[in-house]
């Protein structure tokens, strides 16, 4: 916890890679050098408080449960396959138990609930939410959501590139089959 606690209040970070950092690693100090200024750091802090524990895509399908009442039973089933998503990612961290970026030259930018990585979970809950939302709204929504959420969590430092990846990847799929049963149900 010290260590965390030095990183955030340092903020320490490498212009270039050390020469014995593993390729995610070198990608992570590339990203943070790039784009880790003190606002966008801010917003993928704020992102990642809204995508903890898939409860920012629960509220969203909770109103539109709310708001559209005729269909409110697939709009808690959407909500539900977020929280699935995440249940799911959760399972896989468990099994996996990879840990979490940790390099001196890699700024960690936010506290997290665990320290395995792969794969992210507010990547799989992003990502379900964003196809099952999509088929919600008529709107594809997942080139609007998925990408940022990616990146804020190399922003941050607390995931490598391919527990994004991973993560995105378990999100369409569980987001596909809710989006098949919701499909099934007339929505």
């Amino acid at each position: 916890m010290a260590e965390l606690t030095s990183q955030l209040t340092s903020g320490a970070r490498a212009d270039k890679p050390a020469p014995s950092a593993s390729p995610e690693t070198v990608v992570l100090q590339r990203v943070q050098g790039a784009i880790g200024k003190p606002i966008v750091i801010k917003t993928a802090r704020g992102m990642s408080h809204f995508g903890e524990h898939s409860i920012g895509w629960f509220a969203i399908g909770v109103l539109g449960a709310l708001r559209d009442k005729p269909r409110r039973k697939e709009w808690l089933t959407a909500s539900a396959g977020a929280v699935a998503a995440h249940a799911a990612s959760i399972a896989v961290k468990r099994v996996v138990r990879r840990k979490r970026p940790n390099d001196p030259n890699v700024a960690v930018h936010v506290g997290t609930p665990s320290k395995l990585s792969f794969p992210s979970s507010h990547a799989t809950s992003t990502t379900a939410a964003a196809v099952l939302f999509s088929t919600m709204t008529g709107r594809k929504l997942v080139p609007v959501l998925v990408p940022p959420m990616l990146v804020s969590r190399l922003v941050l430092g607390v995931h490598y590139p391919t527990d994004v990846i991973a993560g995105a990847g378990l999100g369409a799929l569980v987001g596909g089959l809710v989006r098949r049963k919701l499909r099934r149900s007339g929505s």
